[in-house]
């Protein structure tokens, strides 16, 4: 049965590829994004939506599913992070989720049953130099999150997915070179980077009834990073 599945963001990496996956599924979907872009290219209208400047969505009546893209990778030593990096970024971040589930909670809660997906970064539970900023934005969706997952269950499930370094466009200057890509590699016990084609099948399962026991957790591929070392 197709899902009517609200897709926040995702004009490249992690987002492009979960919009081709789901479209292939068959699921009808309603894109929100700050321009158009390569979301426009497969066909679909796509709204206005900037997190920093939320605004109204035009919605349907009930939605199965939204996931939120929008992010940020702010990467200083924290004595160069000023307090608009960490506006900048926890407003990116988390309040423009907030605002986007504002949003869509009437038609969520209309259907019968509902998934929302945020991201996080394994910067949260792995402590990482120069991710003062983007780690306090990002925990903060983690903690509102589970707060939403306790709020909303049991018609609406929420989960968050958590990975390390994706071959995405937003982590470009991080693997610029081969020598860059090999040193990201080797830091992951699994020795290599995350592909936006695997995070967006996760998302799909979210989205799915193969995931309706699971709400309220945080969902970490990023190749053993945050839980596991090699020898």
């Amino acid at each position: 049965m197709s899902r009517t599945i609200l897709l926040i963001g995702g004009n490249s990496g992690i987002g492009a590829a979960t919009a081709r996956l789901l479209i292939s599924q068959g699921d009808s979907l309603i894109a929100a994004a700050r321009t158009p872009g390569p979301l426009a290219e497969t066909g679909l209208p796509v709204q206005s939506f900037d997190a920093t400047q939320p605004g109204p969505l035009d919605l349907p009546p009930a939605l199965d599913g939204l996931v939120y893209f929008p992010g940020t990778i702010t990467l200083k030593p924290f004595h160069r992070l000023t307090s608009e990096d960490f506006l900048r970024d926890f407003q990116i971040n988390c309040l423009g989720a907030v605002a986007a589930i504002q949003a869509a909670l009437p038609a969520l809660k209309a259907a019968p049953a509902a998934s929302i997906i945020l991201f996080s970064t394994v910067a949260v539970a792995q402590g990482m130099p120069f991710h003062a900023s983007v780690s306090a934005a990002k925990g903060a969706v983690e903690g509102m999150a589970r707060a939403l997952a306790a709020e909303l269950a049991p018609k609406i499930r929420v989960n968050v997915i958590a990975p390390s370094l994706t071959d995405t466009p937003l982590a470009g200057t991080l693997l610029g070179s081969e020598a860059k890509r090999e040193a990201s590699s080797k830091r992951h016990p699994l020795q290599q980077v995350g592909d936006p084609e695997d995070v967006a099948k996760l998302v799909a399962f979210l989205l799915s009834d193969a995931a309706k026991f699971m709400t309220g957790q945080i969902l970490r591929p990023d190749g053993g990073l945050s839980s596991i070392r090699t020898f």
